[in-house]
């Protein structure tokens, strides 16, 4: 199994940037996992579905045929740790080859992208900034891992 996080613009944080990579390294001892920053277009559009559409095109650029996709979506559905890293399990066992976690842009993702996805995702009620979200997720893929596989980083 493979499993791809694309997210909306780059960060000009090397902090972010070196958490993020903290994460992803630790993630590859369990699965292959990539993090891939699709860059904001250069052309900016003032109405924010104009905007959806632009960067929904370039996520679905991105993806192969037989990706599962899940957006990571204020509206999706909400899991405690343990009962995402179950989740995370049953996509093992169905033999999923990639998994492709989307991050969007600031405003959300375009109808095409929804039409696509498999499933979506909330990490929180709460809103956070799309730098900020691809720390929490890595963080929250290594904890799914080190409770799959039993080990003492996740504290019931």
């Amino acid at each position: 199994m493979k499993i791809t996080l694309l997210a909306i613009g780059k960060t000009n944080s090397a902090e972010i940037r070196n958490i993020v990579d903290d994460y992803s390294k630790r993630i590859t001892r369990y699965v292959k996992f990539e993090a891939v920053y699709i860059e904001n277009s250069q052309q900016k559009f003032s109405d924010n579905e104009k905007q959806k559409i632009k960067e929904g095109e370039h996520i679905l650029k991105k993806l192969q045929a037989g990706d599962y996709l899940i957006l990571l979506d204020e509206r999706g559905k909400e899991y405690n740790s343990v009962q995402f890293a179950e989740q995370l399990n049953l996509f093992f066992n169905q033999s999923i080859k990639n998994i492709c976690f989307v991050i969007g842009g600031a405003y959300g993702f375009s109808e095409d992208v929804y039409a696509r996805s498999n499933a979506k995702i909330s990490l929180s009620r709460m809103t956070f900034s799309h730098q900020i979200i691809r720390i929490i997720f890595a963080e929250q893929l290594y904890r799914a891992f080190t409770i799959i596989n039993n080990e003492p980083y996740h504290h019931s």
